[in-house]
């Protein structure tokens, strides 16, 4: 069965978040001083086939835990869909 998968990768709270600073400072000089602690990350999206949805979810969580996410400074969640 195919099946696609959404992933969101983030930095991890206590950790600096140099592009959503950078975006935070920027809303000021917009007129937008009351969007603050903007975090920036991924939303990847990717289709597979597998016999289950746990299967799915199995291979998704090898391939974030493997090259999509970086476990020291991001953590990731992610949604399965049937295709």
């Amino acid at each position: 069965m195919k099946y696609r998968a959404e992933i969101d990768v983030m930095p991890l709270k206590g950790l600096l978040d140099p592009q959503g600073k950078a975006v935070t400072g920027s809303m000021k000089n917009l007129g937008l001083p009351e969007i603050e602690n903007v975090r920036i990350g991924k939303h990847i999206v990717l289709e597979l086939e597998a016999s289950t949805k746990d299967a799915a979810a199995s291979m998704v969580d090898e391939a974030c835990k493997k090259l999509l996410a970086n476990q020291i400074t991001e953590f990731y969640e992610f949604e399965i869909f049937e295709n």
